[in-house]
């Protein structure tokens, strides 16, 4: 069922932290599962566990980024000890 704060909610996508959009993302798709959803409703909350899906996806492409880094900063000071 869709909510009068689903609209709010898709603006503030980006403000949420991976595990709330995780645990959100989870949300929509039990409801979508369960049925019983209007057309309309099952749109939205589709629309929706899209947006929530490119949150999670930003957030784990920001930590392999980071862990990326951190990994190539270990290998080069690794290979050249003296940089330290």
């Amino acid at each position: 069922m869709a909510t009068t704060t689903d609209a709010t909610d898709a603006g503030a996508t980006d403000a949420l932290g991976y595990e709330q959009a995780r645990d959100e993302l989870i949300d929509v798709v039990r409801r979508l599962e369960a049925g019983g959803t209007t057309l309309e409703e099952s749109l939205a909350l589709w629309e929706r566990g899209e947006e929530l899906a490119k949150v999670c996806r930003r957030w784990l492409d920001g930590a392999r980024a980071r862990l990326d880094a951190a990994l190539a900063q270990e290998e080069a000071e690794e290979k050249n000890p003296e940089a330290d």
